[in-house]
């Protein structure tokens, strides 16, 4: 720890990945725990200073009863202690989990996440702020190899991923816990995080301490490995990435040249499709499924098809390789309808109703989702709900502009049912879209006649 007391890993890793926006918002997973209040009580000392705004967000996922609910009252008492503002939300995990048919952990964490992108943009969010730590960062590892992982797995939890940034990587459990104690900082304990049921917990107190016995130092080591497996990973994503941006759209696939993918070597031919997936939408795809699309496109055989998770498909016709999303046919599109100024206007078809009315903004207006304000001096022309067109694109507040085709692939929206989201557009362009948010240059600032919005989904 630096003389201020803040650990010298989350001091160079914050400046390193940028993650303490100047001017902007930090929004904090807070679980209670130890690490959730370290970070959350770091973030709080260096707001004012570096000049971001901050919010907490927790999330009970309805697994635990009692316990559950006293970590989220723990955590409202404590941002009302600290001044903070908090968001929270929940989920029934174990009922969700069964509906998917998947695990708990795995579906505890699609809920998680998916709650802190809300909550991000609702509060305007510029990154979220979770609160991994080193030593977590060496489980990840060493799980991915006892499982089998190549170079991607093997490279941990990535500092910082779109707007998701994870500040305490580089600081230990024992950093984090001298953090604690030298500020006098309470927190809550999971019970779960000593259930040997779950391999992360049975790797931590049982397997690391071996390991730790032949070297002392294996966190620090391990992570020095790391960093050097995610600068080689970098690289090869780096020159893959130049490649694979000669794959194209043609509706709602992604199609690539063949010789393109067949011809580059295996640690690039793999990251070519990887890429291809991210931008179809979808991240997690094994490598037995990465290379079966490699080996397609380099196949004899002028046709063939491998099926995927997620309900891709991949399919080569001679000299293309294509991605697409498999389903029922599309529904058909909207008519499109003015928006009525003042009441209610009902998209039946589309199963939304959005009503609008002139107010003025208050100093605390949503930004993000359903609920906004819009500056009548930033429009262009009547406004018109109607279905997405091509060309359509939007810049979510936070977030940097995409085509309203993209925004769609990456919320997972699925194909059949794109053309019934509603997009409010004037003749300037996308407004609004539906579950997803309004264009950013459009809103107005606190204090100014505006329209006011609500959109409700039927």
């Amino acid at each position: 720890m630096d003389r201020a007391g803040i650990p010298a890993g989350f001091a160079a890793l914050t400046r390193e990945y940028a993650m303490l926006p100047a001017g902007g918002h930090v929004l904090c997973a807070v679980s209670g725990g130890a690490d959730s209040v370290c970070l959350l009580h770091l973030l709080k000392g260096q707001a004012e200073a570096a000049g971001f705004s901050l919010t907490a967000a927790h999330f009970d996922h309805g697994l635990r009863g009692e316990d559950s609910r006293r970590d989220a009252a723990f955590v409202a008492q404590l941002c009302r202690d600290w001044g903070v503002p908090c968001v929270t939300g929940s989920g029934d995990v174990a009922v969700e989990a069964g509906r998917r048919g998947a695990g708990l952990e795995e579906t505890a964490r699609d809920l998680r996440y998916a709650f802190l992108e809300e909550a991000a943009d609702a509060v305007d969010a510029d990154v979220i702020a979770t609160a991994h730590n080193a030593g977590d960062n060496v489980e990840t590892l060493l799980l991915h190899l006892i499982r089998g992982s190549g170079l991607q797995g093997l490279t941990g939890i990535p500092p910082r991923r779109g707007r998701l940034v994870r500040p305490l990587l580089a600081t230990s459990r024992a950093e984090i816990t001298a953090y604690l104690e030298a500020h006098g900082l309470p927190h809550v304990e999971d019970a779960s995080n000593a259930d040997p049921a779950f391999a992360r917990n049975k790797l931590r107190h049982q397997v690391l301490p071996l390991l730790q016995a032949l070297n002392p130092r294996l966190e620090e080591a391990l992570g020095e490995t790391i960093r050097r497996l995610r600068a080689d990973n970098d690289y090869l994503n780096a020159q893959a990435a130049g490649m694979a941006r000669e794959a194209a759209w043609a509706d709602d696939d992604l199609v690539i040249r063949t010789q393109l993918v067949a011809r580059a070597p295996d640690p690039i031919a793999v990251r070519i499709i990887r890429w291809m997936l991210l931008e179809m939408g979808e991240h997690q795809f094994s490598a037995a499924h990465l290379q079966a699309v490699v080996d397609l496109a380099r196949s004899s055989a002028p046709s063939g098809r491998v099926d995927l998770a997620h309900g891709l498909t991949a399919y080569r016709v001679y000299g293309d390789l294509l991605l697409t999303v498999q389903g029922e046919d599309p529904l058909p599109p909207f008519t499109p309808v003015p928006l009525a100024l003042e009441g209610e206007t009902s998209l039946p078809e589309a199963g939304w109703a959005l009503t609008c009315r002139r107010a003025v903004t208050p100093a605390e207006a949503p930004r993000g989702g359903n609920h906004f304000f819009l500056d009548p001096a930033r429009l262009s022309g009547p406004l018109v709900l109607r279905p997405r067109q091509t060309g359509d694109r939007l810049a979510l507040p936070g977030r940097g502009e995409k085509t309203v085709k993209k925004l769609l692939i990456d919320g997972k929206v699925p194909r059949r049912l794109r053309e019934r989201v509603p997009v409010l557009a004037d003749g300037a362009g996308v407004v609004w879209l539906g579950g997803f948010g309004p264009h950013r240059d459009r809103l107005a600032a606190p204090g100014v006649e505006a329209l006011e919005v609500a959109a409700v989904r039927g």
